[in-house]
């Protein structure tokens, strides 16, 4: 998984959710764009929930992203 490869299933069109997996077994549903900022460098990213909390987490550690169609990245 590359930071790039994160990036173009975050820009896709039309606007699909997916879950982001991590290192530590952690994962992450992003089911709207809006809902992930990648920092410039594309080291970093925070994620919204649908309450307004967030987490930032190292894209470096992301393992797969998980898009709707059961295909990992």
């Amino acid at each position: 998984m590359t930071i790039e490869r994160l990036r173009q299933i975050h820009q896709a069109r039309p606007i699909r959710p997916f879950v982001i997996h991590l290192a530590d077994g952690r994962h992450f549903r992003v089911n709207h764009p809006g809902f992930l900022a990648q920092s410039p460098s594309g080291r970093t990213a925070i994620l919204y929930g649908s309450n307004d909390a967030f987490e930032v987490i190292d894209l470096l550690l992301v393992t797969t992203v998980e898009v709707p169609d059961g295909q990992l990245a």
